[in-house]
């Protein structure tokens, strides 16, 4: 355990040197776009609970792959932001919503009270409403750098992987496995809908950040950067599902072993922990052999796929 903490750190430093400047935009975005209660004798319970589930807490792990697919990209940050925004608000409605006591019923979240505890379970469903919305919104103002076409095509992606065909079916997937044993091809299946569709979606959106002619020559490098996204998705879940066994509560900064409790099949309850841990490997390789072609300019995201598989929270 020590030595992995070592390892996730001297990752983490690595990341943080890098994506210093990214980290800072993101969250400057995120500070601009929120609401904020202008009448500080009543505040708006609404604005106050979705700035209170957006900021103050987060890996920012899916706007980092806008930009590190971007940087890989060579497009400009500014054609990167809305995408890094929307990404975002969306993966924390999907949060408010999966903590509520209809779905996962948790009290922890980040390191801090879940917001249908913080505040109540009518505002937090508002919340994530408020939040889904808020990143279409975002995502479909217009952009000089980027073709038409394009944004078009990312409002469609963003869609796609937060709905019926993603996210969304990932969770009703999800829910419907409490108490049951899936084989390892089902649960991959609802991984890759629950935790993997926004992780794709991040990579996918950011590879139409640019104009018409761009993108008639980016086919193959989406097609690499596709495979990669996909790797790391389910990377992440199978990561998850080790911590939930072998880490604490204070250390992931929301209730440790709730999957157990609740009777969740996960990756080491249906092959065992060692064989668990092959797959992350096996995942981790099959991300950096993704973007094999890939120069120095990819590095971001080689560095996002080594913290994912060493990541202690």
């Amino acid at each position: 355990m020590v030595k992995a903490r070592m390892i996730f750190h001297r990752l983490l430093i690595m990341l943080d040197q890098k994506n210093n400047p990214y980290q800072q935009r993101i969250e400057k975005a995120l500070e601009s776009i929120l609401p904020v209660a202008t009448d500080h004798k009543s505040p708006n319970k609404l604005e106050e609970a979705m700035r209170y589930a957006v900021l103050d807490g987060g890996k920012r792990v899916r706007p980092l792959l806008v930009y590190a697919t971007g940087e890989a990209l060579g497009f400009s940050l500014g054609s990167l932001d809305k995408p890094a925004v929307a990404i975002e608000l969306m993966h924390a409605y999907s949060l408010v919503h999966d903590d509520l006591p209809c779905m996962d019923d948790d009290e922890l979240r980040r390191g801090k009270k879940t917001v249908h505890k913080a505040f109540d379970e009518a505002t937090a469903v508002l919340t994530g409403d408020a939040l889904q919305a808020l990143a279409f919104e975002v995502l479909s103002q217009q952009d000089p750098d980027i073709s038409l076409q394009n944004q078009l095509t990312m409002l469609n992606i963003l869609a796609k992987v937060s709905g019926n065909s993603g996210m969304v079916q990932g969770q009703a997937i999800d829910l419907a496995a409490v108490g049951q044993v899936l084989t390892e091809q089902q649960l991959e299946k609802m991984h890759s809908h629950k935790t993997g569709a926004l992780i794709r979606g991040s990579v996918l959106m950011a590879s139409h950040c640019s104009s018409e002619e761009r993108n008639k020559k980016l086919m193959d490098q989406r097609c690499a950067l596709k495979n990669y996204a996909e790797a790391i998705g389910l990377a992440f879940q199978v990561r998850d599902d080790i911590l939930d066994i072998q880490s604490d509560t204070e250390t992931l900064g929301k209730q440790q072993g709730a999957d157990i409790a609740a009777d969740k099949p996960t990756y080491p309850s249906i092959m065992g922990m060692d064989k668990a841990k092959e797959k992350l490997f096996l995942l981790h390789q099959q991300a950096i052999d993704s973007v094999v072609n890939f120069g120095k300019e990819a590095d971001l995201l080689r560095d996002i796929a080594a913290f994912i598989v060493k990541r202690i929270a």
